[in-house]
């Protein structure tokens, strides 16, 4: 910590405290609540009960949370693998053309997520592309909503790649498909693998664009987070969604468990 003063620390402490529990802590614990309440007309839920889970947990809920994995998973793999081959080939441009590019893949962020569902309704729509009412509609549209953080992160540890790892290998005869694969690509991965969570936690919760895209036979959890509050099933809702946030913690535990040599240097 910057701060060296124990009294300093202490405010810095009190000051984190103020600002993190009513902000962050204090809406999930309202959520953590209303998901084992059957009544809350006070400060403290009443009449607890583990009901809505068993329904956050099987049929609909369970088929959605495996909608969501499978979307959130496919769109991260196809945002790292495109965001990662805009990077490197970014890194060979010039600096004009190098922002361009990055004002490019950046675009889907500076515009309403639930533009770029319309954007991909309106694209998708008509042959040769038919893909509307089919599940690749939503994965393609998460894969534009989180490719921009794919890129921004192996853009930004490119930069601080040492050349010299490169340099090395080039000038005991490694062709340039050897040292991407054996040299740079093995560099890269802990921000390989941060961008992939941080993609898959972003496609977990995305709602705007979705509800615009999603055919009735591929509902991501959000959605019926969403269907169950709009009928007044709090309750429930507040469970699924706690049932949302834990995969997606466990899943962000796993990838964060991934240790490669680089991770070490």
């Amino acid at each position: 910590m910057l701060v060296h003063s124990r009294g300093a620390r202490w405010a810095v402490w009190a000051v984190f405290l103020v600002l993190f529990l009513p902000l962050f802590a204090l809406p999930l614990l309202v959520v953590l609540g209303a998901s084992f309440a059957t009544h809350w007309s006070s400060v403290l839920p009443s009449g607890l009960t583990t009901a809505h889970y068993e329904a956050a947990t099987r049929g609909e809920a369970l088929q959605a949370l495996t909608t969501s994995l499978v979307t959130a998973t496919t769109a991260s793999l196809l945002a790292l693998a495109t965001g990662t081959w805009a990077a490197l080939a970014a890194a060979a441009l010039k600096r004009r053309h190098r922002k361009a590019l990055d004002a490019l893949f950046v675009l889907p962020l500076a515009v309403p997520s639930v533009v770029v569902g319309l954007a991909t309704l309106v694209a998708f729509s008509q042959p040769p592309m038919l893909l509307n009412g089919t599940r690749w509609i939503v994965i393609i549209a998460h894969s534009v909503l989180v490719t921009a953080f794919a890129h921004q992160s192996v853009s930004a540890a490119l930069a601080r790649l040492d050349p010299a790892y490169e340099q090395a290998a080039a000038s005991l005869g490694a062709t340039p498909a050897y040292v991407l694969w054996r040299v740079k690509l093995p560099l890269l991965l802990p921000s390989l693998t941060a961008a992939a969570g941080l993609c898959f936690a972003l496609s977990m919760g995305e709602l705007s664009a979705t509800m615009m895209l999603y055919p009735p036979d591929w509902t991501p959890l959000p959605v019926l987070i969403y269907a169950a509050t709009d009928r007044g099933a709090l309750f429930t809702g507040s469970a699924v969604a706690v049932v949302l946030m834990t995969a997606t913690l466990l899943v962000l535990l796993a990838v964060s468990r991934i240790r490669t040599r680089a991770s070490y240097r």
